[in-house]
């Protein structure tokens, strides 16, 4: 095998490839990408068995083959290189020459017989959007989602589509987050949950202009991303998601009206003086169209005070600070309404065109 690229191009198609590389495995060749220049076009594919992503990239086969390499090894070497063209060669046994002006080095490569090859997805089931939309959707939930799989549910998403509309929902043992998009033009009903590491990888190769789609396809057991020259399979989460509909009160005995970015900086700025060993929480104190917000801790107090529009009853609450910034974070909106049922009850944020909703747990207090 022998090909020819542009570095930047060849940098470009390693680091998209190599976000499915598995980093820690007792199976060297999960930790390669495969080069395969058999047939008309170049294309780069890492596999980690859960994620698989293969793209095409531009240049000139001047001898077709194919190989595998150590990802890591390779893409830290390239990308060190200087601007121009970067020869890649292979011999018989493997052994990658990687050639730049009159300089070269060479990496052992392994057989491209023994890559696993990304799954083939049967192209039913289609959904398109912007790939804004998809990057949108995922950033905007995609904190909620539990960092470890003690409950595999908690570290996927849930992308279900019903009667045109597209709902996204993260969440952990805390918090939930939904976000809701209008499919006009798509009939068909789709139940599938993503892992959250999936859609991570995704969003980070995802573009943010509204003219470049990409096409999901969903089969029982596999999600297929298309966009561009990429392509990017991911395995489901099996299994019945958690009922989120049961846990979205409709009642409310407090409703507030309040200014994010003033919110955020408030809450910041209380954050100031909790530790991180302390856990000590972030305490509302709603009454008379004010809100108070203070903490308490070894290190001193904060305290902050807002105008908001109030309606119903006074409230005293308290939550992690971290969860509530998460979500106030991926909001657009600069005036936004949290509605209370009482001090033992959810947070919820919801905006007047439901097109998003967010749940926070209150946590206990003691005013010391």
């Amino acid at each position: 095998m022998k090909l020819v690229f542009e570095k930047s191009e060849l940098v470009k198609g390693v680091s998209i490839v190599q976000k499915a590389v598995s980093v820690r495995t007792t199976m060297n060749i999960l930790e390669c990408i495969l080069i395969d220049a058999s047939a008309s076009s170049i294309f780069l594919t890492g596999n980690d068995l859960d994620l698989g992503i293969q793209t095409e990239v531009p240049g000139e086969i001047v001898e077709k083959g194919r190989v595998a390499i150590d990802a890591k090894l390779f893409s830290e070497y390239v990308k060190k290189l200087p601007e121009g063209q970067i020869v890649v060669e292979t011999t018989k046994d493997d052994l990658c020459i990687i050639s730049y002006g009159d300089n070269s080095c060479e990496i052992q490569g392994m057989s491209a017989d023994e890559f696993s090859y990304i799954p083939e997805v049967e192209k039913v089931n289609r959904l398109t959007i912007s790939q804004f939309q998809l990057k949108e959707l995922i950033n905007q939930t995609i904190f909620s989602l539990a960092l470890n799989d003690l409950n595999p549910m908690m570290t996927g998403e849930l992308f279900e589509l019903m009667n045109k509309e597209l709902r996204v929902i993260g969440l952990d043992s805390h918090r939930i987050a939904l976000r809701k998009l209008r499919i006009e033009d798509k009939n068909d009903e789709v139940y599938a949950v993503i892992p959250g590491k999936s859609l991570k990888e995704i969003a980070g190769i995802l573009s943010s202009e509204n003219d470049d789609m990409v096409n999901i396809y969903f089969t029982e057991k596999h999600a297929l991303f298309e966009f561009d020259n990429t392509k990017v399979v991911s395995r489901l989460i099996e299994g019945k998601y958690f009922n989120v509909n049961q846990m979205f009160s409709t009642d409310s005995s407090t409703r507030v009206k309040v200014n994010r970015t003033e919110l955020i900086d408030s809450i910041e700025r209380t954050m100031i003086f909790i530790k991180e060993s302390d856990k000590r929480p972030v305490i509302f104190d709603i009454a008379d169209n004010t809100m108070r917000i203070f903490v308490k801790s070894t290190k001193g107090r904060g305290m902050e005070f807002l105008n908001v529009e109030m309606e119903g009853t006074n409230l005293k609450i308290g939550f992690n600070p971290k969860f509530l910034l998460d979500a106030l974070k991926v909001i657009d909106d600069e005036i936004i309404t949290l509605s209370f049922v009482n001090s033992k009850s959810p947070c919820f944020i919801k905006d007047e065109e439901d097109t998003y909703l967010y749940l926070i747990l209150p946590v206990n207090f003691t005013e010391d």
